[in-house]
């Protein structure tokens, strides 16, 4: 099999979103986009998690009445996760990354010092072996 890296979609073609970013910029972006989840970076870069429009919907509903601008004062640090979406190394094995992507519609790739360096696809690895079985 090849190396994960031949699956990438690195950082610059991702959407993902920073955990100073307010909860309007967040939900915004995902709506723009068509998104259900996108990876989440502190300042440095470093992979924190993953935001689902779940964990939106958990937070929003936790109060009486929200509005967008009420939305800019909420952060993304701020909201909790419910799920875990767990990173692979760029160095993995490629039966770690399937164990991961069964579970997830994309996996975060970091690299040794933990920097988010893009996603795997589960759409990318099940097009590889579509391939590979014609």
């Amino acid at each position: 099999m090849k190396n994960i890296a031949f699956y990438l979609t690195p950082k610059i073609n991702v959407i993902f979103e920073y955990t100073d970013a307010s909860m309007r910029q967040l939900f915004e972006k995902m709506e723009h986009h068509y998104y259900t989840s996108i990876p989440i970076l502190n300042e440095k870069g470093h992979y924190i998690g993953t935001i689902t429009e779940g964990d939106i919907l958990r937070k929003i509903s936790k109060k009486e009445t929200i509005s967008f601008k009420d939305m800019e004062n909420i952060f993304v640090k701020d909201i909790k996760r419910s799920k875990l979406y767990s990173p692979v190394s760029i160095d993995a094995d490629f039966n770690d990354l399937l164990d991961v992507i069964a579970h997830q519609n994309f996996v975060p790739v970091i690299d040794d010092q933990g920097v988010f360096i893009g996603i795997v696809t589960r759409s990318a690895i099940l097009s590889s072996i579509q391939k590979l079985t014609k």
